[in-house]
């Protein structure tokens, strides 16, 4: 028999307790709070200094886009856009194996994006001497700002980045390294001509939207921690549903990204805490090392990172394990070549196989509970309306060298109904086998996660994520 250990966890009005392992929690605490207010409150550009390192918010974006009115058609809309990505990253595994192109420390605030119309994360850095809020995305290398003048250009809540007005903006040429640089950045090689002396840079993502424009150095900075000569795209041609953020922030693996580029400040480490998307509620990342700067509640386990020359700008991980409510689900194999872990993806994929040992353990244990329609890609769904607290069982992912992320309550269940008569276990299944294995933002919430590049190696630890 399980140990009963009661644990109380402040979460919004109510309280989260774990019995053993099991957590149960008001559901309530799945509703979304509808935002208030203008929608620029939700933006921050808070940071501070200590220990020598630099420190700025992190936040979701769904409370900084105003008074949604269908819910349920922005959520799904939101996992169709989520499943374009995941397709697209399947589709440069397989394009990647035939050789074929596809068309000091700072710590920062880390905010959910929700209030910007995509389930991301945003900061708010300083390039040029201007404040600009991007999307946090560890499967993106080159970071890019949308800039004037612009042929075409999607909302955004800030004016767009002005190059004339800078004093440190420099165009990068063709035929020169950091040009050349692109072709692993950014998936595409750079567009020059005979007539182009300026190197121009194309970025496709996988829901049809994308990025054109030039490539370029600017003053960075971090929080208050500067970066030199940084090289980012200047987008003049974008479109697509990266909300009211002003553009990407990379930390991939390439030369191209945030990580590499600042690698001599802080050593390629970096490390976040994604906050749940209460209004209000915000985490950080944090370049460099210090652990003094992290608030975790339990200590870091680690894991290696495992390299995949197809995708080799990612974070891989081996993925041995998964258990529910404490039980070991058995499967044939719970990721052939290592699972990929993504700021930019909202649900975490599993192999067929193991997708349907999870749910068979997970309805094993969560019984009795009226069904309710699938949603999108999401197929496990419940009627819980009539509930004010339900137990559910815990989810942890088990990884090489014992290292285990145990997945926050937040993480469990997708609510689609604000009168939570449709609420969805926040895992998807795999088209099938040989794709790969996905560990998404929902499932990382209220953890610390650091990557340490250069030792290639990933931790986990809980925290409840706080700027503050």
């Amino acid at each position: 028999m399980f140990s009963l250990i009661l644990l109380y966890l402040s979460i919004s009005n109510g309280r989260v307790h774990c019995y053993g392992e099991k957590k149960a929690f008001s559901l309530q605490r799945l509703q979304w709070n509808q935002p208030s207010g203008h929608a620029l409150s939700c933006l921050s550009g808070k940071s501070r200094r200590e220990n020598g390192a630099t420190i700025l918010e992190m936040k979701h974006r769904d409370y900084c886009s105003g008074k949604i009115v269908d819910w349920s058609k922005k959520l799904q809309k939101r996992l169709i856009l989520d499943n374009f990505h995941v397709q697209l990253l399947q589709s440069r595994k397989g394009n990647m194996a035939f050789g074929a192109e596809v068309a000091m420390k700072a710590r920062m605030p880390l905010t959910s994006g929700i209030n910007l119309h995509t389930l991301n994360y945003i900061v708010t850095i300083e390039l040029g001497g201007r404040n600009m809020t991007v999307i946090v995305d560890t499967g993106s290398d080159l970071t890019w700002v949308q800039c004037q003048p612009c042929k075409s250009c999607y909302n955004q809540k800030e004016s767009l980045f002005n190059p004339s007005a800078s004093h440190s903006y420099q165009s990068v040429l063709c035929n020169t390294s950091a040009c050349r640089s692109l072709h692993y950045g950014s998936w595409n090689s750079p567009l020059c001509g005979t007539k182009q002396p300026i190197c121009n840079y194309v970025v496709n993502y996988g829901d049809g939207s994308y990025t054109r424009g030039e490539l370029a150095r600017e003053h960075l900075s971090l929080g208050k921690t500067p970066v030199k000569d940084f090289l980012f795209g200047c987008g003049r041609d974008n479109k697509g549903l990266f909300g009211g953020a002003s553009g990407i922030m990379g930390l991939g693996r390439s030369t191209l990204s945030v990580i590499s580029q600042s690698s001599a400040l802080f050593g390629g480490v970096f490390s976040y805490c994604l906050p749940s998307t209460e209004a209000g509620a915000s985490g950080s990342l944090v370049m460099g090392g210090d652990s003094s700067l992290f608030k975790n509640f339990t200590p870091f386990s680690y894991t290696k990172m495992v390299p995949n020359p197809q995708l080799s700008n990612f974070y891989f991980l081996n993925l041995t394990g998964i258990s529910v409510g404490g039980v070991a689900v058995q499967a044939p194999s719970f990721a052939k070549g290592g699972v990929l872990i993504d700021s930019g993806t909202i649900i975490t994929r599993l192999a067929p196989s193991v997708y349907k040992a999870v749910k068979a353990e997970f309805l094993k244990q969560f019984s009795g509970f009226p069904p309710a329609p699938g949603f999108s890609i999401l197929d496990t769904c419940f009627n819980l309306g009539g509930y004010e607290e339900v137990d559910i069982p815990t989810l942890e992912l088990h990884f090489e060298g014992n290292a285990k992320l145990n997945v926050d309550v937040t993480g469990m269940f997708y609510l689609v109904k604000t009168d939570a008569s449709q609420v969805c276990l926040a895992l998807a299944s795999l088209s099938n086998e040989d794709e790969i294995g996905i560990v998404g933002n929902y499932q990382q919430k209220n953890q610390r996660i650091i990557y340490d590049t250069k030792q290639s190696k990933l931790g986990f630890a809980g925290e409840t994520c706080r700027f503050r």
